[in-house]
């Protein structure tokens, strides 16, 4: 036989567990309305019945029922987040942002992670579709991405559920997105070498397969091609040793003067490669990567990192999805936010 807590009021019982708006209005002498309002700080309600009516809340530890709140308004006031990656510092600090600016605006977040499979992207959408939140935000998993699948993604918003890409996105699909200047940045890194007089410049990638993969790699092309020098292409992918493939890169090529790295592992392992190797970092060799802040303090010497500033897309994306759930009715046409990234120099280029 279970136990229950009772609590005792004016010769009253109510179950702790049971109590309800109806309860604290009759215990009050007021209006159902009333104790809603009060309780939501409404400034229909005098302060003193205000403070009546929170005190008794308080007092039968009254919490609202959020199911019952999100049939009747429709609403869950919950934004479903998917990434690819929880390891990945990037992904985290976007996810970080993402969650500081909905709960601003009064939202909570669930989170998904994919692991890069389109099996588990696809399970996510289903189940938190069905009724657990009012929209996305995400970011695309590699499988995704390699297999050129949209079909999911499209029936979602068909659903009624607005989705906000951001980082890796499937450009057929029509929602709003937020993506950084993965070209024009790769582009200008690369430039930077080139005014170093550097000539023999690499370009490392262990995401080639993704969408900001190939427009980073095209960003290097064009700044290479642009200065008659021959581009220098390493794609490390998923099955291999990362530090062997670069390691017999560096050993085939002994004459890499630069090297721009599309992702934060492949630039601290051609640094540490390079000075392996006997070279000194930045007189033989410059090294410039797709990296954080604190990846930039695992290096000697410090790498020179292309900053993305992940807290602020995740801010973005969230602020665009509110938006579309807090106007339903306004149709407007979807938007493509680009965050520009920062090259920020250290010791590791002249």
């Amino acid at each position: 036989m279970t136990k229950t807590n009772f609590v005792h009021c004016k010769c009253k019982f109510i179950r702790w567990h049971m109590v309800t708006l109806k309860q604290l209005a009759k215990e009050l002498g007021v209006s159902i309305s009333t104790v809603s309002k009060a309780l939501n700080n409404s400034e229909e309600i005098g302060e003193e019945t205000v403070k009546r009516v929170k005190q008794l809340a308080e007092q039968y530890n009254y919490t609202p029922n959020k199911v019952a709140l999100s049939l009747k308004q429709s609403k869950t006031k919950t934004i479903g987040v998917i990434i690819p990656n929880i390891l990945n510092r990037f992904l985290a600090k976007v996810l970080f942002g993402i969650e500081r600016e909905a709960n601003k605006h009064g939202y909570n977040i669930i989170t998904c992670i994919s692991n890069e499979s389109l099996e588990k992207e696809k399970e996510a959408l289903k189940l938190l579709a069905n009724g657990s939140v009012d929209g996305f935000v995400l970011s695309v998993a590699e499988e995704t991405q390699v297999n050129n699948e949209i079909a999911h993604f499209k029936n979602t918003i068909n659903q009624g559920l607005p989705i906000v890409m951001f980082d890796r996105v499937a450009h057929d699909v029509m929602c709003d997105k937020v993506i950084v200047d993965d070209f024009d940045a790769t582009y200008n890194a690369t430039k930077s070498l080139l005014n170093e007089n550097r000539i023999r410049i690499a370009f490392i990638s262990d995401i080639n397969g993704l969408s900001v993969g190939k427009l980073r790699e095209r960003g290097y092309n064009k700044a290479m091609l642009e200065s008659r020098c021959e581009p220098l292409v390493l794609a490390v992918k998923k099955k291999d040793d990362h530090q062997k493939k670069i390691k017999a890169f560096f050993k085939k090529n002994r004459n890499i003067d630069g090297v721009i790295a599309a992702d934060s592992s492949s630039g601290i392992i051609a640094l540490n490669t390079a000075i392996n190797m006997g070279l000194k970092v930045p007189k033989d060799v410059s090294v410039i990567a797709f990296a954080s802040k604190s990846d930039s303090y695992h290096t000697l010497p410090k790498l020179t990192t292309i900053r993305q500033h992940a807290k602020i897309i995740g801010a973005q994306a969230a602020q665009m999805l509110i938006r579309r759930l807090q106007n339903p009715s306004v149709i407007e046409d979807v938007k493509t936010k680009i965050v520009k990234t920062s090259l920020v120099k250290n010791k590791s280029t002249l």
